[in-house]
């Protein structure tokens, strides 16, 4: 029973994706297994000039082997004193590329995002996971060779005017958004039950431009990872900026994220 078990776990989890693509910044382009859920609980934060941070709700589904769904909400202290709601957002991804072969794959996928928010706009980075109502979309490839994997991303966002008493935007409308991944599975160096723990180093490139205002950014983003009983992770990553010429939260920010999988719903 406990062969059969293992045997489960570790099918899901390369069904999944492998340890090594599980990124902390950034999305791989494999996907979850069809008809599981994973649920995040994330912290993110800044301690300067003053402690702010925001905490994310997400929920994750494996629509089908293809097809992945994502929904969540955001609550934070970034543009007042105090904890709120500040609004939501849904993602969805389709891989439409799958190249395999023994111990190595390529994946490639498409992304959008939507996204809502009630918070005033004072900063000049285009974000969809709590600050700005927008839209965004792009494209990933990921490259599995054994223990190490790499990915890279290009995407557009445009922004709109959030709702409420907000400021409407007066400045870039527009960005593109790219990143780079590495990712490394350190241990186990192999596997020999299913409660072992993975664990997975990181670094990350992260950037975004507008186009037209002169404004952009480049941040390195090194993070560790646990996986536990294959089913639930522990992110810790800190991103700093290699080049920065644009007002926004995201520089020199934290991040701690738990997240659960429940498989073969």
């Amino acid at each position: 029973m406990k062969t059969i078990l293992l045997a489960f776990c570790l099918m899901a989890l390369a069904h999944t994706v492998f340890g090594q693509e599980l990124y902390v910044n950034t999305e791989p382009a494999s996907n979850m297994a069809a008809h599981s859920l994973g649920i995040r609980l994330e912290n993110q934060g800044y301690f300067s000039p003053e402690f702010k941070n925001r905490t994310t709700l997400e929920a994750m589904y494996g629509a089908t082997g293809k097809l992945m769904l994502h929904g969540a909400l955001y609550r934070s202290d970034f543009y007042q004193s105090s904890q709120r709601l500040e609004g939501g957002s849904f993602y969805g991804k389709y891989r439409f590329l799958s190249v395999d072969t023994v111990q190595s794959h390529f994946r490639g996928a498409i992304f959008g995002k939507a996204a809502i928010s009630s918070n005033p706009y004072t900063l000049q980075e285009i974000a969809l996971e709590g600050d700005n109502t927008g839209l965004q979309g792009g494209v990933i490839f990921t490259k599995l060779i054994h223990k190490i994997a790499f990915s890279g991303s290009a995407s557009y966002l445009r922004a709109y005017n959030n709702t409420g008493n907000s400021r409407p935007i007066t400045g870039a409308k527009e960005a593109v958004a790219y990143t780079a991944s590495v990712g490394y599975l350190l241990l186990p160096k192999n596997y020999t039950s299913y409660d072992q723990v993975n664990l997975n180093l990181y670094a990350e490139l992260l950037g975004k431009s507008n186009p037209g205002y002169g404004q952009s950014y480049l941040d390195v983003a090194p993070a560790i990872q646990f996986i536990f009983n294959s089913v639930c992770r522990l992110d810790l990553s800190y991103r700093a900026p290699l080049y920065n010429n644009m007002q926004r939260n995201s520089a020199n920010m934290y991040l701690i994220r738990f997240e659960y999988n429940f498989f073969n719903l």
